[in-house]
């Protein structure tokens, strides 16, 4: 007669279900957070599903032996400004990543900052990170490669264009058409919406980082001076406009650089009408693949368009005057998202409060 196999002491001494149950339990003990990520060209923003937990710059610096030695405001703080001791990175350029270490490492040491109390036992369930709708598989795969990184159960990409409509609010599972213009830092995406999908797309490479290197150039093409990245950005914010007609127009501000030829340190007074000079030809280039996108827009969702209007977010549509500029080029009502730099976190966390619903956004 065959004997029948031993039980172990653990099988003998729990009830059926026992491997099952623990396993369960300890997977919600160590991997009991998610988490969506917007992993923007100028910021990052780490949230989960009520709400922002860190907004940083998306800048690292290493020392000479590789080491992390500062990251998000500490390293944007240093940026242009380091000795050769340091080496100030920003890993993302053109809305992709460009430096896959940097990015990996930058991640890694945010998601740090907001949950300290993980050990090599912590982990994640989900997360959820924003992608450019324009990105080739060779670059998302190197998105993903980076957040396998962090040690989630699952993790998920979701384009950008959609998780802002998400974030702005709009009902994009209707078969009603939105235009959605997304003026980023490295990256413009013009896309029509419909059922949950991109029924119409154009991208363009000039946003808040090609506005920043415009004003560059004109200030040493113009003036023999030389001006920094961060001082560009902060003309754009300062008097950034795209025309001269606006109802409260900003106070000129004083530049400070270096003169071209005899190196020393200059200043130079600038306004709005002279930026709005300045930016002309990248924001006509915006226009025009606004056009391109509508010419290649069905007819029907077309006809949804000119009722719904164009929905505008980004750093970028902060620009003064743009919302009336777009309105009188375009012949179609702007509609202008009321916190624009936040739009596709929000969007990104509203998928993350039940990734199951929108499973079949997610990449």
């Amino acid at each position: 007669m065959q004997k029948a196999p031993a039980k172990s002491f653990f099988a003998a001494a729990e009830p059926s279900g026992f491997y099952f149950t623990f396993e369960r339990t300890m997977f919600k003990l160590f991997h009991n957070h998610s988490f969506a990520i917007d992993l923007g060209n100028n910021n990052t923003i780490i949230s989960d599903e009520s709400g922002p937990l860190l907004n940083q710059p998306s800048y690292i610096v290493f020392n000479t032996s590789k080491n992390v030695r500062a990251v998000g405001d500490h390293a944007f703080a240093m940026f242009e400004k380091a000795h050769e001791e340091l080496t100030p990175v920003k890993p993302l350029k053109g809305g992709v990543i460009a430096d896959y270490e940097s990015a990996t490492c930058m991640i890694q040491e945010m998601v740090k900052q907001v949950y300290k109390k993980r050990n090599f036992l912590s982990g994640f369930n989900h997360v959820i990170s924003g992608v450019p709708y324009s990105t080739t598989e060779v670059e998302r795969r190197a998105l993903r490669d980076a957040l396998d990184q962090i040690n989630s159960k699952k993790s998920h990409l979701l384009y950008e264009p959609l998780a802002a409509a998400l974030g702005m609010g709009l009902a994009i599972r209707e078969p009603q058409g939105k235009l959605v213009i997304d003026i980023g830092g490295g990256i413009t995406e013009i896309v029509v919406i419909s059922l949950s999908g991109i029924a119409s797309f154009q991208s363009v490479k000039v946003a808040g980082d090609t506005f920043d290197e415009n004003i560059q150039d004109h200030f040493r093409r113009h003036y023999n001076m030389v001006i920094g990245l961060k001082t560009s950005e902060q003309v754009k914010i300062q008097v950034g406009a795209v025309t001269d007609k606006l109802m409260d127009p900003p106070q000129p501000m004083l530049v400070k650089g270096k003169d071209l030829i005899s190196g020393i340190p200059v200043t130079r007074k600038i306004d709005h009408t002279e930026v709005v000079h300045i930016l002309e030809k990248s924001i006509a280039q915006i226009e025009r693949a606004i056009v391109q996108t509508l010419e290649t827009c069905p007819p029907e969702l077309a006809a949804d368009i000119y009722e719904t209007g164009i929905h505008l977010t980004g750093g970028g549509s902060l620009l003064r005057g743009i919302q009336a500029r777009l309105e009188k080029r375009i012949k179609l009502k702007v509609i202008r998202d009321n916190d624009p730099l936040r739009s596709v976190s929000k969007g990104i966390s509203c998928a993350l409060t039940s990734p199951e619903n929108f499973k079949s956004m997610l990449i």
